[in-house]
């Protein structure tokens, strides 16, 4: 299991050193994750018996990446505009169904997952597309990751306290702060980049290291749910798409508006 963790983290590192260099060919890479991540997210709550419209919503999660790589935007709040849409195709999706039972927890279930995955995910590409992006999505992709690595090196190692055993039985509460520290160093590997003080640092890595530990555990939340262990197979030792991008849905969004503002 070690070995093979070994090999898909380092290809997985790989691929996104790679991505990151050019700005459409980073927003292409996430597009991908995105529509592999809606797939194990929609294939999950299938499994759980929830009939949903799996591949209209991934068909319109896909519209939200690739609208960011075309820079094509209908309005000045072009999502809220694209949210309204996409509820009310799916409901119009419902008119053909003879079968009613369901309804709401359908499309609120497939709207969802478009919310979640697709439209958090996809501020990654915003972030690229920012002024200096290449060493703003540098620098989340560190104090993210490594957050993960850490809690994981540091909880398989070390851990013996559980952290919330009814979510996640093998997360610890050393491993939760092994990720912390390991988030902080990634921050402060991050001063090349961002050339923030000491102190602005040490913020953001603690900050967004507890961001993305809540969106590991929310992930870990909806799997207890669907009764699954991994949201898929596709990378073997670390499980699904959704399992590897789960730290960044919720550390990307807010980084990007902090750095918006910040910025300014």
């Amino acid at each position: 299991m070690l070995t093979r963790r070994i090999v898909s983290s380092s290809l997985l590192i790989i691929l996104i050193i790679v991505g990151v260099q050019i700005d459409w060919l980073c927003g292409l890479l996430v597009a991908l994750f995105i529509i592999g991540a809606l797939y194990e997210f929609f294939t999950m709550l299938e499994n759980k018996g929830i009939s949903l419209y799996k591949y209209v919503g991934m068909g319109i999660g896909a519209v939200i990446p690739f609208s960011l790589i075309f820079r094509f935007e209908l309005t000045k709040s072009w999502e809220l505009l694209f949210i309204a849409l996409a509820l009310l195709f799916l409901i119009l999706m419902q008119f053909r169904r003879r079968e009613n039972s369901g309804v709401v927890l359908g499309i609120s279930a497939t709207l969802f997952g478009i919310l979640y995955v697709s439209w958090f995910l996809s501020f990654l590409i915003r972030i690229r597309y920012l002024a200096g992006g290449l060493g703003l999505i540098s620098s989340i992709l560190l104090i993210t990751k490594l957050g993960d690595i850490g809690a994981y090196l540091v909880g398989s190692r070390f851990g013996k306290r559980p952290l919330i055993p009814h979510i996640s039985p093998k997360k610890s509460v050393e491993g939760a702060a092994g990720g912390l520290i390991f988030s902080i160093l990634g921050a402060l590997l991050s001063r090349f980049f961002l050339g923030f003080s000491y102190g602005h640092l040490l913020f953001l890595g603690l900050f967004f290291g507890l961001l993305s530990q809540l969106g590991d555990l929310s992930e870990s939340l909806m799997k207890r749910d669907c009764q699954v262990k991994d949201s898929g197979k596709i990378f073997p030792g670390l499980g699904g798409v959704l399992d590897s991008v789960d730290s960044l849905l919720f550390t990307a969004p807010v980084f990007y508006f902090y750095m918006s503002i910040i910025l300014k």
